[in-house]
């Protein structure tokens, strides 16, 4: 199976390091993992929302919205902890279906 991530992933590098510049954001250290853990706070915060369990209205747009923001900062984490996130996926994931295959035959 083929992944399009690498690709997704430059893509949001070359944003983040457009947003970091003309915000004058400094992202040294850990923050692209505390990034992560408060783009995923907002995706639960819209999701409480959704479920009636939050104050505020819902939309769905926004929690579509929330759900980039994990996986675009995500894919930026994975960057800068040098992790391949698609051979990572291959070996966690996507074996299955290999391993499903091989055994339906």
């Amino acid at each position: 199976m083929t992944l399009e991530l690498k690709a997704l992933q430059a893509d949001v590098l070359r944003i983040s390091d457009i947003y970091a510049r003309e915000h004058g954001i400094d992202r040294s250290g850990d923050w692209a993992l505390l990034k992560v853990q408060e783009e995923l706070g907002e995706l639960t915060a819209e999701h409480l929302r959704m479920s009636g369990r939050a104050r505020g209205a819902a939309d769905a747009g926004k929690l579509g919205d929330e759900a980039a923001d994990v996986l675009g900062m995500l894919l930026i984490y994975c960057e800068r902890a040098g992790i391949d996130i698609e051979a990572s996926m291959q070996r966690k994931w996507l074996h299955w279906l290999q391993d499903t295959s091989d055994r339906s035959s």
